[in-house]
């Protein structure tokens, strides 16, 4: 039971660390490439405001990569964004991994801990016989407690799982848009400004 009970205090701690990580407005606020295109439209787009933006949001670090590359082609603009990209997909999906070895495990300690516990009540059995059913029937539910634990504590941490690494998917695919978007603003602004000049 020890090892359940750190398991779910482990899985609750996640839990509650990822929501408040997670939340859609601390990875990508909303008209951060619609700003971006007008402090580049009043030629304020400098390294001070780049670093802030970087420092802002998850969202912000890529398009940040991509902005420190604005003035070379759209490929490798896009590849800078890319490989920050991964980064910050590494650190979204920070601790996932170790939840879903919760939800996968717990199962098991709970079997183990019925296991253990049927293995003692059958040498009860063994010394005394099987004289009284009362006290059989303690021991082997008493045993089957862990099993329950087990599964109590693995169900709930491996919804929260999926729909975290749901959410992550989500959240990439919402940052590759605006990536993509950033990108088009700042290249058609680029070819615009080429195109005037005789």
């Amino acid at each position: 039971m020890v090892p359940i009970l750190l398991c779910s205090v482990a899985a609750l701690a996640i839990v509650i660390e990822r929501s408040w990580a997670l939340r859609r407005k601390r990875i990508m606020p909303d008209g951060l490439v619609t700003q971006i295109w007008q402090l580049q439209r009043r030629n304020q787009l400098d390294d001070a405001q780049i670093d802030a933006i970087r420092r802002g949001s998850a969202l912000g670090r890529m398009l940040a990569a991509g902005l420190v590359n604005r003035n070379h082609s759209r490929e490798i603009m896009k590849e800078a964004i890319q490989d920050t990209g991964r980064h910050v997909v590494s650190g979204m999906e920070r601790y996932l991994s170790t939840l879903g070895t919760i939800a996968a495990v717990t199962p098991l300690l709970g079997l183990l801990g019925t296991v253990i516990g049927m293995i003692e009540v059958f040498s009860v059995i063994m010394e005394a016989g099987v004289g009284d059913p009362g006290i059989l029937a303690g021991g082997i539910s008493q045993a089957l407690i862990t099993t329950a634990a087990g599964l109590s504590v693995a169900i709930p941490t491996l919804m929260f799982h999926r729909y975290f690494l749901s959410r992550v998917e989500k959240l990439v695919i919402g940052m590759e848009e605006q990536a993509l978007r950033l990108i088009e603003v700042m290249q058609g602004e680029r070819e615009a400004d080429a195109g005037e000049v005789p």
